[in-house]
């Protein structure tokens, strides 16, 4: 059987998913800068994990991650594998590569984007983009969650791109009615994220929808900043800020909103979105190349520009089509972007 390593953080849900994903279809095990999240037992037992403790932030200059290069390397010389499937590739497909340089790994490389490290951190120097692109370059294969992203990785040198959603195990039951004029936004509440946008949007709609409402999951930098804009308002009342949610609360939302607001400034394929759309929600998304990928403008979803009350028109536009709409994105969801049958492509690649 193939004997493959997950490379990432392993308190992450989404490096978890993987190996949920690869259990099975791969003899697993799993290196994580971090930790591990307690539900990682049963994908990948301890004896086949290494936990290097690091504590690298979401912003980047980690630098001091390359401290643990050396014991990160012993540890694949023993493991022997023979693919390494590093996640995020400025920062775990740096060790990735740097390690197999190191040891003279036999192992193939795999790195696997997830947005900013493509579409973000090339740009912030002449380092990075070089950095970006040898990584790239030593793979064997690579994986993007969208089009956009996968051309991009192709013009930093990246041979062969697999793409697909980083999508759902299964598509969830649409069982539940939905209250019409409630919005629901879960995108983390920092500024790459335009957070305040999604409370324009809402002020905007409640001149025809008195009886709006908008749930804000999640946490953030400007988390406080957010909840005086809005406490200051007369429509204070009528939001709501949940904090962080774990998945069965957060797919109660998913369930009850008929609309759901991401607004970023850069973005790939957002799992966030995925979910809202199997769920029935419509999409109101900012206006990037991804999203594009997902939501045509007016059809099934709304591309929102800068200006909310034009935002907020368009959704009042389509909101009599809004049950067509959810019940069109489901059937997409199902064709596109159910997870293990996406993986199933990748195992069937690595062979």
């Amino acid at each position: 059987m193939t004997r493959l390593v997950l490379l990432g953080d392993g308190e992450s849900p989404h490096l978890l998913k993987w190996a949920r994903a690869l259990a099975g279809g791969v003899e697993l095990y799993a290196a994580s800068t971090r930790g591990f999240a307690a539900d990682f037992d049963a994908a990948v037992p301890p004896s086949r994990r290494l936990a290097l403790g690091t504590r690298p932030v979401a912003e980047g200059g980690n630098v001091g991650v390359l401290r643990v290069l050396p014991r990160l390397a012993r540890w694949l010389r023993s493991v022997d594998a023979d693919w390494i499937h590093a996640h995020y590739l400025s920062s775990h497909g740096t060790l990735a590569w740097l390690a197999k340089r190191l040891c003279g790994l036999r192992a193939q490389l795999v790195g696997s984007a997830w947005g900013s490290d493509i579409l973000v951190a090339p740009e912030r120097s002449a380092a990075l983009r070089w950095l970006t692109s040898r990584v790239l370059r030593a793979c064997a294969l690579t994986t993007s969650d969208s089009v956009h992203m996968a051309a991009r990785m192709r013009a930093l040198g990246a041979a062969e791109v697999m793409v697909f959603p980083f999508g759902l195990d299964a598509l969830p039951p649409d069982d539940e009615p939905k209250s019409e004029h409630l919005l629901f936004a879960n995108r983390s509440l920092e500024p790459l994220y335009a957070p305040q946008r999604v409370l324009d949007v809402f002020a905007a709609a409640l001149q025809a929808w008195p009886d709006a409402q908008l749930v804000v999951a999640n946490d953030g930098s400007l988390r406080g900043a957010l909840q005086r804009v809005a406490a200051s308002a007369s429509w204070g009342m009528r939001v709501r800020f949940v904090g962080r949610l774990d998945a069965l609360a957060q797919e109660r939302w998913y369930r009850s909103a008929r609309w759901y607001v991401s607004v970023p400034s850069s973005d790939s394929v957002s799992v966030s979105v995925l979910e809202a759309m199997a769920h029935g929600c419509v999409p109101v998304l900012s206006d990037l190349p991804a999203n594009r990928e997902l939501v045509r403008d007016g059809v099934n979803g709304v591309i929102a520009g800068d200006d909310a009350a034009t935002v907020a028109a368009a959704m009042r536009a389509i909101a009599p089509r809004a049950q067509q709409i959810a019940e069109v994105n489901r059937a997409w969801i199902s064709e596109h972007a159910i997870f293990p049958q996406a993986v199933a492509r990748y195992l069937a690649r690595l062979g």
